[in-house]
């Protein structure tokens, strides 16, 4: 991966940024040295009803894990997002809202947001909503969904997004695991030209679980008849036009609930994350400034649904936190047609811009035509999430999105972990397209082996951190001994991150994917990411995805499902092509036993491939896949299922 390829810091980038090379190493330095000393310095980012003493109070000895930051301070969130911006940015915007519909426009002022959280925060309270209860937020990518964030905090409830594309089954689990007291949803949604029967799955959910939800509050989005209960179901724009306009914020602890989020497993039941409020929003207010190095006049857009972590940190609180003006899309970036994210950004003059490999790499497919039709002069600072990006759709994103003069804010974390782990700082760290750089202040990362010993120097290893930070999750919700299992028990006294890493020769990280995305051919051990990376450096592929399949003779093959840009045919000489780059390019060893064209691959709505489900196709299994409700489009799978059978009887190796 790493081709010897780096992009110094721009000296006029550095000399305007919040964190140059000699202030990463100072600030690092002081992080893990002192890091409580460094910690209480960052929590003055944010403001404090009662200004924590206590600091660190974690420990990580065998069957007593325990994390604590902040512990006795107390605060709110929505007074840190909102009334500390004001009255200053009250005629500001906050948001810039796009909808599914190009010319469908919303601007919301600091001073109107400010107002409606205050309106429905007291709507929640005379339905009996208060401290600790859970309310359920599934709603689209509209203005509402923030103000219903923002509303549960200022009361002190614990909200839980459930992302909008979920069906009502996966709804009613999570509605049910976290016992919601309210429902937040709307008449419908818009995604792509498509409705999303939003109030209808939400009845089915809660027609299919075993508790009461008291309250259902539905937003008009698109204006259509939906059934009502009465009694419990309620307008959105009634209940707040009838509530008071002044909520006083409750006061809560740092180690208080502040949201859980779900995330999915191969099993199907999934994991519900619980984050605290005081340490979680230190940790994204002042990452988020330093990593996309914001200056007020920004505009920052984040391309995440409402329903993942990286909308949480890095969409909502982390820029709200720092009075920061948002961009929120309802729709998808191919719809009307491949240039309506570059549309966007010229029309609204974003200048931060944060999105996913996976969305990078199939916008390539139409190469540079839609992106040259606009003007994205006003970019400053770009960011890739969610999985490693390979070199190629890096080098594409840098030179074509950023025009070569836009550093690339690759980053590392997850759920779990509730803020970035691993990064280069933009006006700090030269760039490696593919490396996920350097940690981030505070963070402590650890290769070990397999046998729990520490990889020292160059090398891989699984990926493990040493000690805390702040905005670490603090368990599993209904299910410590599930969170302990899950990130503490393999490596004792190291959060496990379930990846694989290699260091490079710089103390640079690159993540080789999840450590069981690892194919064991004839007892070499080849790395998902490596293989999918020699692929996609082909001029002809956009995006592929490789994982192992049953091999009579190798124990494992390669098999790898190839989605190829949209000037190039599925042909064999080319599937020929394509097997013999990666020979040249890793050794005979790599060489891929199937290609399988595909005309996409099946991801969720954050923009990660869901490898799990093509490993069950490669090896003939067409059932059983798990939880699919978080696919982004279902019918890609049945399309990678029919060409899989297909191919069985026609090509000897898979008949075998």
């Amino acid at each position: 991966m790493a081709d010897g390829t780096l992009i110094p810091v721009a000296a006029d980038f550095a000399a305007q940024a919040h964190v140059d090379a000699a202030g990463y190493e100072r600030l690092y330095r002081s992080s893990v040295e002192d890091p409580e000393g460094f910690w209480r310095e960052q929590a003055r980012a944010i403001d404090w009803i009662r200004q924590p003493t206590l600091i660190k109070e974690t420990s990580f000895s065998a069957g007593d894990v325990h994390i604590r930051w902040f512990s006795d301070g107390t605060l709110n969130a929505s007074v840190n997002c909102l009334d500390r911006h004001l009255p200053a940015k009250a005629d500001k915007p906050a948001i810039l809202w796009e909808g599914d519909e190009p010319g469908e426009s919303r601007t919301v002022t600091w001073r109107e947001l400010h107002d409606r959280v205050n309106r429905l925060a007291n709507a929640l309270k005379g339905f009996g909503v208060g401290k600790g209860d859970f309310v359920t937020i599934y709603l689209p990518v509209i203005p509402e969904v923030l103000v219903a964030m923002l509303a549960c905090v200022r009361i002190g409830a614990v909200h839980s997004v459930v992302f909008s594309g979920f069906s009502a089954e996966s709804l009613a689990g999570r509605v049910a695991d976290c016992r919601a007291k309210l429902l937040i949803t709307a008449d419908e949604g818009h995604r792509g030209g498509r409705v999303l029967p939003l109030k209808r799955q939400a009845d089915a959910a809660l027609a299919g679980i075993s508790h009461q939800v008291d309250h259902v509050v539905v937003v008009r989005r698109s204006g259509a008849d939906v059934s009502f209960t009465p009694g419990r179901d309620h307008w959105y724009d009634e209940i707040v036009e009838a509530a008071d306009p002044v909520c006083p914020p409750e006061e809560v602890g740092a180690e208080d609930p502040l949201f859980v989020l779900y995330t999915s497993g191969s099993t199907g039941k999934p994991k519900g994350l619980v984050h605290t409020t005081g340490g979680y929003l230190v940790h994204v207010a002042t990452s988020w400034k330093n990593i996309f190095d914001y200056h007020d006049g920004d505009i920052h857009w984040c391309t995440a649904d409402v329903g993942w972590v990286t909308a949480h940190s890095y969409k909502i609180y982390g820029p709200m936190l720092n009075g920061a003006t948002i961009v929120m899309f309802e729709g998808v970036p191919t719809w009307p047609d491949h240039s309506r994210w570059w549309s966007i950004i010229e029309k609204l003059k974003v200048s931060i811009f944060y999105t996913a490999p996976t969305a990078i790499r199939s916008l390539m497919r139409d190469g540079e035509a839609p992106v040259r039709k606009h003007d994205l002069s006003s970019l400053r600072v770009l960011g890739s999430v969610g999985e490693p990006i390979n070199p190629d759709a890096w080098t594409w994103y840098h030179r074509v999105i950023g025009g070569g003069r836009c550093p690339i804010v690759d980053n590392y974390w997850q759920t779990e972990t509730g803020a970035v782990m691993l990064v280069p700082l933009p006006g700090a760290t030269p760039l490696k397209p593919g490396a996920a750089a350097k940690p981030y202040f505070g963070i402590r990362p650890v290769l070990l082996d397999a046998g729990g010993k520490p990889v020292e120097g160059t090398g891989t290893g699984n990926l493990c951190f040493a000690e805390s930070w702040p905005a670490q999750a603090r368990t599993i919700l209904h299910d410590h001994e599930r969170f302990l299992n899950t990130y503490f028990s393999p490596y004792p006294g190291h959060f496990f991150s379930g990846d694989g890493a290699k260091r490079d020769e710089d103390g640079y990280y690159w993540i080789a994917g999840r450590v069981d995305d690892v194919i064991n051919v004839s007892g070499h051990r080849l790395g998902t990411v490596e293989l999918e990376s020699a692929i996609g450096s082909h001029p002809a592929v956009a995006e592929s995805a490789v994982v192992g399949f049953p091999h009579e003779i190798k124990g494992q093959g390669v098999f790898a499902y190839v989605t190829l840009k949209a000037d190039f045919e599925e042909t064999e000489a080319l599937r020929q092509e394509i097997v013999d780059w990666v020979r040249r390019r890793i050794g005979p060893i790599a060489t891929p036993d199937v290609i399988q064209w595909a005309a996409a691959l099946p991801k969720n709505r954050a923009g990660k491939i869901l490898r799990r489900i093509l490993s069950k196709i490669a090896a003939n299994d067409f059932a059983n896949f798990g939880d699919v409700t978080t696919l982004a489009e279902p019918e890609v799978v049945n399309d990678i299922v029919e060409r899989r059978r297909h191919a069985i009887g026609h090509i000897p190796e898979l008949a075998s």
